[in-house]
């Protein structure tokens, strides 16, 4: 099977919507409260939230843990609670919140695929109210916004660094036999694979993946485009991506012949009927996988040059992809040196250590 391992529907690094609490004033001393687990510059992040962000992290796998690595994993999403909060505060500064139209829009893609009772079983499964739903497509909508404002637009791969990459990995865009470039929609009824999309769209058990790939079939055949689809719904690691698998040669395709006989069919910029693949689980077991490929492009053996477009395309993505993520982790710890933040759950380990 072609892909990486699915995640849960709703990642731990989420954070849902918290009851108010008043906050403490600025010249007291005491200590919050034991539900306060920290807060970014006076807002508090509550206990019940990483209860719940853990708990949806485990999933179905509720297997007990050392009390070491509970704690390690608790800590790593509080971590992910403060910074997404440290950016909703920033987003707020500059007015970039997400617009209800923004949410209601993001909202009706995210049910597309489920009937009204697949929607609210979905909601049921995973202890989370629409208004939950709602606030978490908020925060994402909202976040998306500031990064694209703060990172993404600044953002300009010049053709002098096209051309210095090229010429340092000439050797890269040699191909040694045909390839295939592939972009890929997953969606499996496991629940121990998964991947959050845009949509944190998951299904959650085989039949629920049966219909959920074949009403992503049909918004393809209507035109609606692939990579869009596959950001919002797809579920394994190439979502983020829009699907995109990048070239892959020949002989790997052959692997499954199943999968290279329904590409090697397609012309460039179709894509494949819904196909049932399998895959192995974390238990060794064999389970169905259901994806669905567009073929972007087919390329025969041989030395590609500097001023092909499709090669001069591919590194202008690959050096904005990586500017993008060094500045986005630069961005966010330039953030959280300015935030006034004070991580009570760390300090409460280390005294309980000490004693």
């Amino acid at each position: 099977m072609l892909g990486r391992a699915n995640h849960h529907w709703l990642k731990g690094s989420t954070v849902l919507l918290a009851a108010a609490l008043p906050l403490l004033s600025a010249g007291c001393n005491r200590a919050p409260g034991p539900d306060v687990l920290a807060t970014v510059n006076g807002k508090p992040i509550l206990r019940a939230e990483l209860d719940r962000n853990y708990k949806n992290s485990l999933g179905d796998n509720q297997k007990a843990t050392l009390k070491e690595q509970e704690e390690i994993t608790r800590l790593g999403i509080l971590r992910s609670m403060i910074d997404d909060e440290i950016l909703q505060q920033r987003a707020a500064k500059l007015n970039l919140a997400a617009t209800d139209d923004d949410v209601n829009a993001k909202l009706t893609e995210f049910k597309a695929p489920y009937t009204q009772e697949e929607f609210d079983k979905q909601l049921k499964e995973h202890n989370l109210t629409l208004d939950d739903l709602k606030t978490e497509f908020r925060k994402t909508l909202t976040k998306n916004k500031l990064l694209n404002k703060e990172i993404d637009s600044k953002i300009n791969v010049t053709d002098a660094e096209i051309n210095n990459y090229y010429t340092a990995h000439k050797a890269e865009f040699n191909l040694i036999e045909p390839q295939y470039h592939l972009a890929q929609i997953v969606v499996t009824g496991v629940p121990t694979q998964q991947q959050a999309n845009l949509q944190n769209n998951k299904a959650g058990n085989e039949a629920e993946a049966k219909r959920k790939i074949e009403a992503l079939h049909n918004q393809l055949v209507n035109g609606e485009d692939f990579g869009a689809v596959a950001m919002n719904f797809s579920e394994n690691g190439y979502a983020s991506n829009g699907g995109d698998m990048g070239f892959i040669p020949e002989s790997q395709l052959k692997s499954d012949q199943s999968v290279f006989n329904a590409i090697s069919k397609l012309k460039t910029g179709e894509i494949t009927e819904v196909l049932q693949l399998y895959s192995m689980d974390q238990t060794g077991h064999r389970v169905v996988v259901y994806s669905i490929f567009k073929l972007l492009s087919h390329e025969a053996a041989g030395q590609r040059e500097m001023n092909d477009p499709r090669v001069r395309q591919i590194i202008r993505q690959l050096l904005h992809d990586a500017r993008t993520q060094l500045l986005k982790n630069a961005y966010l710890e330039m953030l959280h040196d300015q935030a006034q933040v004070h991580n009570y759950y760390s300090e409460q380990l280390m005294k309980d250590e000490a004693q």
